[in-house]
């Protein structure tokens, strides 16, 4: 097991809805490279899980909640998918306006699926050139982004990925990304 990540706290934004698979697969890639993580939502408790986006699929618990964080807390963020997950984050005030902060800092951020649906919201997308899931691409592209169909998309702070059949390469490529990052907070 490498340790690169060792010291490294890394938020994770999702809600009630939230694509399983999507959270559980790069939290267990980050938390083999040493890091902490942390689950950020909307509300206290838990969040419901879905699989293939109708299904339930058990919760997470949340540890923190967006409207008590600061981008300042965490080296970096991981935003999963599911339809719901992010349509519920980019409707939140203060999801966005962590969001926003985060992006502004230049620490990475990866997103996966529908994840990036709370980046167009931000309005921290234009010029970057990234992937997702295909029915949200035109939302993407009217939020400024270059919109491509790749496994995995590396653009200044920003990693994307299409879909839950991407996961290899992305937590591969969002634990690399995240090494290279600064030293943690």
């Amino acid at each position: 097991m490498t340790q690169e990540l060792r010291g490294h706290r890394v938020g994770i934004l999702a809600a009630d809805g939230v694509e399983r698979v999507e959270l559980e697969q790069p939290r267990g890639a980050l938390h083999g490279a040493g890091a902490t993580t942390e689950v950020i939502s909307l509300h206290p408790g838990e969040i419901q899980a879905r699989q293939f986006d109708m299904e339930p699929a058990g919760s997470f618990p949340v540890d923190r909640l967006v409207a008590d964080v600061s981008a300042d807390d965490y080296d970096a963020l991981l935003m999963p998918g599911g339809t719901v997950n992010p349509d519920k984050l980019r409707m939140n005030a203060d999801a966005v306006g962590f969001v926003k902060a985060f992006a502004d800092t230049g620490k990475p951020i990866a997103v996966i699926c529908h994840g990036p649906w709370t980046l167009a919201e931000a309005d921290v997308i234009r010029g970057v050139r990234m992937t997702s899931w295909p029915s949200i691409r035109t939302d993407l592209r009217r939020a400024g982004a270059d919109v491509v169909d790749e496994e995995v998309v590396i653009d200044r702070q920003f990693i994307s990925s299409r879909s839950p059949n991407d996961l290899p390469a992305f937590c591969g490529a969002l634990v690399a990304q995240f090494a290279k990052a600064k030293q943690p907070v």
